[in-house]
C-alpha cells in the first residue's frame, strides 16, 4: 500500500510548486493528497486522517488535528519559521516534524531591504529621503536571512555587524563581518538593526524597550521575522519617546492601529506575511519539503528535525 502524502495550504502554493511537489511524491510511488484554500480547519484534520505525511505552510497543525491522523509520521513546515506546528503534541504522538531551512532566505533578505529602501525614501511621497549607502546596519542573528541581508548590505556599500553566540568567529571572519559580542553593543552602534530571530519562548517580546531606546538618532528596526519576538508595549513606548525612531515589518503588530493614527512617516507593514512570497522561494520550499519526505521514509534521514 502507497504512502499518502497530504499537501494542506490554506495560502496555496504556485502552480508550478505543486506540479513539482506532484511529480516527486509521483515518481517516489507515493500518492498526492492536496487541500487547498480550505474554508475551516476541520478540513485538514479530517483530511489528515489516513495520510501518512503532511506538508503545510502557515497552516496551523494542533493536537487535535495529531490526534485524528493515525498514520501520520512526518509533517514538514515548508519554510524556515514552524511555530504553526504544536510541536509538543507532535512529539507526543510519535511524530517527526521538519522545517526547510535557506529556502525562503534570499526572498525574505529581499523584503527586508526593499522595507528600508521604501522608508528612506520617504514611503515615496515625492520628498527627500535618505540613503542607505554608509549607514551601518545591525543583523540580530546570522543565520541563512542574515547572510543574505549582509551579501545585499554589501551592495549598497553599507557597513554591516552582527550578534549571534551559536556562531564561531570564523563564520563573521570568513564573510568580512564585524562581530559584536553583546547583543546591547548590537543595538547602540547599528542605526539599522534587523532582527532573523525565531519566534519561541525564550525569544517572544525579547526586543524590548532596553534594547530598542539603545539605538542611535534615527534608528530603524525591521522586523522581517514574527511580530510575536517584538514587545509591543515597548514599541508604543519608542515611539512615543523617540521622535526619530521607525519600525518596518513583515506583517503588522497587534498595536498597528495606533502607530498609523499617531506616528506617520514612521513605519510600514506588510498586508500579511510576505517574505516567503516569490515564485522561486514558493517552488524551492515545496520542492524541499517533498525530497525530505522521501528521504525520511526511504533512508530514515532526520536531518532537519525541529522537535528532538
Amino acid at each position: 500500500m502507497s504512502k499518502k502524502v497530504l499537501v494542506a495550504t490554506v495560502k496555496p502554493f504556485a502552480k508550478a510548486a505543486v506540479e513539482s511537489i506532484a511529480g516527486i511524491i509521483k515518481d517516489a510511488g507515493y500518492e498526492l493528497v492536496l487541500l487547498e484554500s480550505y474554508p475551516d480547519p476541520a478540513d485538514m484534520i479530517k483530511a489528515a486522517a489516513e495520510v501518512d505525511a503532511l506538508i503545510v505552510r502557515s497552516d496551523k497543525v494542533t493536537p487535535e488535528l495529531f490526534d485524528a491522523a493515525k498514520n501520520l509520521k512526518i509533517v514538514v513546515r515548508a519554510g524556515a519559521g514552524y511555530d504553526n506546528v504544536d510541536l509538543q503534541s507532535a512529539t507526543d504522538h510519535n511524530v517527526v516534524v521538519m522545517n526547510t531551512p535557506g529556502q525562503n532566505s534570499n526572498a525574505v533578505a529581499e523584503l527586508a531591504f526593499g522595507m528600508m529602501v521604501y522608508l528612506a525614501r520617504g514611503c515615496f511621497n515625492g520628498k527627500s529621503g535618505t540613503e542607505l549607502k554608509g549607514k551601518k546596519l545591525g543583523l540580530h542573528a546570522y543565520g541563512n536571512v542574515g547572510k543574505h541581508v549582509a551579501r545585499i548590505a554589501r551592495g549598497f556599500d553599507m557597513e554591516v555587524a552582527a550578534f549571534d553566540p551559536y556562531l564561531p568567529k570564523a563564520v563573521f571572519e570568513k564573510d568580512k563581518i564585524t562581530r559584536i559580542n553583546k547583543v546591547e553593543e548590537l543595538y547602540k552602534t547599528c542605526r539599522y538593526v534587523s532582527l532573523h530571530i525565531p519566534a519561541n519562548p525564550e525569544t517572544n517580546k525579547s526586543i524590548n524597550f532596553d534594547l530598542m531606546s539603545k539605538m542611535p538618532k534615527n534608528a530603524v528596526l525591521v522586523n522581517p521575522a514574527r511580530k510575536e519576538i517584538i514587545c509591543e508595549d515597548s514599541l508604543l513606548k519608542m515611539f512615543a519617546e523617540r521622535s526619530d525612531f521607525s519600525y518596518i515589518a513583515d506583517v503588522a503588530p497587534d498595536c498597528a492601529k495606533e502607530i498609523e493614527s499617531k506616528y506617520p512617516g514612521r513605519y510600514y507593514f506588510t498586508p500579511k506575511k510576505m517574505g516567503a512570497q516569490t515564485a522561486e522561494a514558493n517552488v524551492n520550499s515545496g520542492i524541499a519539503a517533498s525530497n525530505q519526505i522521501i528521504n525520511f521514509f526511504e533512508n530514515g534521514d532526520k536531518t532537519f528535525q525541529v522537535n528532538k
